[in-house]
């Protein structure tokens, strides 16, 4: 039984340092300062980054030797988290003083992704204290949340929302077990907040299983789904188009260079569209990144300090 190699993540408070430095980058977005990379032919790259370890600029620092496009189109930062306010008996977005950190100074760790034409997504994992993506106890509740994820998104500048449902630790805090309802009313209320950013699934735990419910299926909703176990092959349980399924995932590191080469050449040979990596640090992989590259796009990796 292969598990999925995560850490856990804590605390945080809101710092105003960067706030002006965050209205002047909210235009970088859409527009203007730098050219982004050449295009490039062959499915999308995905790199999650911890970033209590490392910083999100590594993901900028691959481009493919022919031609110059960036090896990773989609950046996740990981992690924020959904805990539970007892006071309130209501889940809340938190972050923790690293993620807090990347986001107060989205002007030096986030832009400088989004003018190379990287998208920059938050995923959001559970914290152990019983608030999951799939116990909301009402419509209404789901959509508060729903809420919370979109205006951080829209506050720093953010390309979308990445869920993952571990480590939520259902029933804790007289919290309760997973419905079928909530995962639907999150999901749809976020795509109604956000209809242009990207909503992505790790697609682990009770809610991924909850994506239909009183007629509603939010599968088309998302914009990509990947496979969370690490060093292999496992098609996402969710009715979307191969251009958008990760079947493959990779720890940079932690996964062979011919595990993560066959891994991609399978890929392409299936006709997938998405290659999911995960912890990528400030070292340089370009050996190991190299292995993937040269079966996704036909070219080797350079890595840019």
């Amino acid at each position: 039984m292969f598990t999925p190699v995560r850490s856990r993540i804590r605390t945080a408070a809101l710092a105003l340092s960067a706030i002006m430095a965050l209205a002047l980058g909210a235009t970088a977005t859409t527009g203007a300062a730098a050219a982004p990379a050449p295009a490039k032919q062959g499915p999308t790259s995905v790199a999650y980054v911890e970033v209590n370890n490392n910083s999100m600029l590594n993901v900028g620092k691959y481009t493919l030797a022919n031609g110059g496009g960036n090896v990773f189109d989609v950046a996740v930062i990981f992690a924020a988290n959904i805990n539970y306010n007892t006071g309130t008996k209501a889940a809340t977005l938190y972050f923790n003083e690293n993620v807090q950190r990347v986001l107060d100074n989205a002007a030096t760790q986030i832009r400088p992704l989004q003018q190379k034409g990287i998208k920059v997504v938050l995923s959001v994992l559970g914290n152990h204290q019983g608030a999951g993506f799939a116990n909301f106890p009402s419509q209404q509740a789901a959509s508060t949340f729903a809420k919370q994820l979109s205006d951080t998104v829209a506050k720093y500048g953010l390309d979308g929302i990445d869920f993952d449902d571990e480590y939520a630790d259902y029933g804790n805090n007289g919290t309760g077990q997973p419905n079928a309802s909530s995962f639907v009313y999150l999901v749809s209320a976020l795509r109604a907040n956000m209809p242009d950013k990207i909503i992505s699934l790790y697609n682990i735990g009770p809610a991924a299983s909850r994506l239909s419910y009183g007629g509603v299926d939010v599968s088309s909703k998302f914009d990509y789904a990947w496979n969370p176990y690490y060093g292999t092959w496992q098609v996402p349980g969710i009715a979307l188009p191969k251009s958008k399924l990760s079947p493959a995932a990779v720890e940079i590191g932690g996964t062979s260079q011919g595990t993560a080469a066959d891994l991609a050449r399978r890929t392409v040979d299936e006709g997938y569209g998405v290659y999911l990596t995960y912890n990528l640090d400030g070292a340089d992989r370009s050996a190991a990144v190299s292995a993937f590259t040269r079966e996704l796009y036909g070219s080797d990796a350079h890595y840019t300090p």
